[in-house]
């Protein structure tokens, strides 16, 4: 590739936790020229988070005996520390990325949305709402957030969604919540301690699950100790009778949720959906191969298989039946990434090697997964 300094090595969309960390990954690789852009502010899913929700697995500062904290996006940082709490807000740790940017310089461009990503013979070209870019890399990291999963419901136009505030805003008498994992057990705990009566449906019953350690895959220890509180209020009720098939609202401000079966529950306010996200691919959709379920497929360096020099970072990373929806999980790959890139570009990654001490760079995929003895 030709020396062009209006051709960035490397252009990261999105900063949120991938972004950010991605890009100080980026920086260890000597003279890596890169940028990145942001359709909001630095740390904007966090922004819109609603007021009540709280990461599940805590912050804490043990990066002095070498337990990088679990929040933590770069090897010198902990969240624990800058903010002070251990179970974050989403403005708290919209804040502790914002002083990460700032602190180690993150060439970030705020409110610039990324329109099309064309894959060219440099590499890629990208419209922006404020002009074009033109990189020989692109790393997405534009999160799951803003692409709420809305299952197939009839009536779905009469509920709210988890990931909004009318979701977490105070309501009284009969809740019902469709979907039980993490963020229907988190609202529906939010508001039994709040005085509702509430019923989460989900056939799949996940707060039954006890096979493996994975939390991607069972309800963290935070959720369960709050679930077992809740129902000893005698106001949450846990339902597998089945699954919710629709929604109809009557005269009376009542709504109905029929289950499968020809059985229903009722709600004193509009039903919630805690069905999750989807992988918010966005504009790089098209350059993306799909698994057969929605979520993108990618080679063992992270990077698509359709488009070479396009790499996923963040929440919707998925390697066969592992899941790196967490930040201590999809964070083992940001140095990975970078590497990959730099020794492309010919570049000295032996900086890299400091987040690998940290325990922060997994370039083994083999050795993830593994259960815990007891």
């Amino acid at each position: 590739m030709r020396d062009d300094p209006a051709i960035l090595d490397t252009l990261d969309i999105g900063a949120g936790p991938a972004g950010i960390g991605t890009a100080l990954a980026l920086q260890a690789v000597e003279g890596l020229v890169q940028g990145a852009v942001e359709r909001g502010q630095l740390g904007e899913t966090f922004l819109q988070w609603p007021e009540h929700v709280t990461f599940l697995t805590p912050s804490f500062t043990g990066n002095g005996f070498g337990a990088t904290d679990l929040k933590s996006v770069h090897p010198d940082t902990s969240p624990a520390f800058s903010l002070g709490v251990d179970y974050p807000t989403g403005a708290q740790y919209a804040w502790y990325l914002r002083g990460l940017a700032k602190h180690f310089a993150v060439p970030v461009m705020p409110n610039t949305e990324v329109t099309t990503i064309t894959a060219t013979a440099e590499g890629f070209s990208l419209a922006t709402s404020k002009g074009s870019v033109v990189a020989r890399t692109v790393v997405w990291a534009g999160g799951e957030f803003h692409n709420p999963r809305q299952p197939r419901l009839a009536g779905g136009e009469h509920a709210d969604h988890s990931a909004t505030a009318a979701a977490w805003a105070a309501r009284s008498g009969r809740i019902v919540i469709v979907g039980g994992y993490e963020s229907g057990l988190d609202v529906a705990c939010h508001h039994v301690a709040g005085g509702a009566s509430v019923t989460v449906v989900d056939p799949d019953h996940p707060w039954q699950a006890g096979n493996g350690s994975d939390p991607s895959f069972r309800l963290s220890p935070r959720t369960r100790q709050r679930v077992k509180a809740a129902l000893a209020t005698g106001r949450l009720i846990l339902s597998d009778a089945g699954r919710a098939t629709g929604i109809r609202p009557d005269a009376k401000g009542l709504y109905t949720v029929a289950i499968a079966g020809g059985t229903a529950v009722t709600a004193d306010s509009r039903p919630i959906l805690a069905t999750g996200f989807g992988p918010g691919l966005g504009p790089a959709t098209h350059l993306f191969e799909d698994r057969g379920n929605g979520w993108p497929l990618l080679d063992d360096n992270d990077e698509s298989t359709l488009t070479p020099g396009l790499f996923l970072t963040g929440a919707a990373l998925r390697h066969e039946s592992l899941k790196f929806c967490f930040v201590y999980k999809y964070r083992q790959r940001f140095a990975h990434v970078a590497r990959v890139i730099g020794e492309r570009l010919g570049r000295d990654c032996s900086g890299l090697e400091a987040w690998r001490t940290a325990g922060m760079l997994t370039d083994d995929l083999s050795c993830c997964g593994v259960e815990c003895a007891c």
